[in-house]
């Protein structure tokens, strides 16, 4: 068995040498984070979160055995042969998850069970940063932005603004509101269950309220979206284009966000009372 000194040269060697390896696939990310209109802008934030998690951990880690698994091995090769194929057809949306395995794997083979348990989250929560494939993007994005549409509509008439969708276009009395891309929804929803993840780890309860906490993150982000979409929509029909598409636009934005946290803190408390 090798000395901890030893365990921990050589796990920090073979993590050097497989950071290496995926050097295309961390530019792959990083390009897909600066695009314009990125659904992903938060990626460079992820590995921070992880590293403070850890850094938060850091006294337990020391104070743990260091052993080794065999199992690790078997994930590092496993994801390495993925990373493989992966660079030959350049599928790097595989590719990075393919990185979180064979990190994880590492931390097991290296190190042992215990540390690799006592890391399970800050690992995986790297999960967050790799993009999903454009193409899948694409079609959630336009079944989102159809879903938000056709609800807000519905709400619209309910609250007094005749309104009738068109496609992703609702139209009013006085104007007209099309639910593009960004306003599908997407974006928001994928920040929000990266910040659920974190709320449901923060969480003081059982691994079944952490997965309803994690969850909701889902409704109230659709909600978030829709409750965008209908106050844009009756002051656009209200006041105009000008007064609704300038400074009100973008304050919504901020709007939103603060809803969908204080939502997501709000079903965290109720999940704690209820205990």
């Amino acid at each position: 068995m090798r000395d901890k000194r030893g365990n921990i040269k050589l796990f920090i060697l073979s993590l050097g040498l497989v950071l290496i390896s995926y050097i295309p696939t961390f530019r792959w990310m990083v390009d897909r984070w600066l695009a314009p209109e990125s659904y992903y802008g938060h990626g460079f934030l992820i590995p921070f979160v992880s590293g403070y998690v850890l850094w938060q951990r850091r006294e337990l880690l020391k104070r743990t055995e260091l052993s080794s698994d065999w199992l690790g091995l078997i994930l590092v090769v496993s994801g390495l042969l993925v990373h493989l194929g992966c660079a030959l057809f350049r599928v790097y949306f595989l590719s990075g998850f393919s990185f979180i395995f064979v990190l994880f794997g590492l931390i097991l083979y290296f190190l042992g069970r215990r540390i690799a348990k006592s890391v399970l989250f800050p690992v995986f929560f790297l999960v967050a940063m790799v993009p999903l494939p454009l193409v899948l993007i694409g079609n959630l994005t336009v079944k989102l932005k159809l879903f938000a549409a056709e609800w807000s509509t519905v709400i619209l008439n309910k609250i007094g603004f005749p309104s009738i969708r068109e496609g992703s276009i609702i139209r009013m009395p006085n104007s007209y509101i099309a639910v593009e891309a960004p306003c599908s929804g997407l974006r928001s929803l994928i920040a929000l269950l990266t910040l659920g993840l974190l709320f449901a780890y923060a969480a003081k309860n059982s691994f079944l309220k952490k997965g309803l906490l994690f969850i909701s993150a889902v409704p109230i982000a659709l909600a978030g979206n829709m409750l965008r979409i209908i106050m844009l929509a009756t002051v656009n029909d209200l006041y105009g284009e000008e007064v609704a598409m300038g400074f009100f636009h973008d304050f919504l934005g901020f709007f939103v966000f603060a809803f969908a946290f204080a939502g997501l803190w709000g079903v965290s408390r109720v999940l704690e009372r209820e205990r």
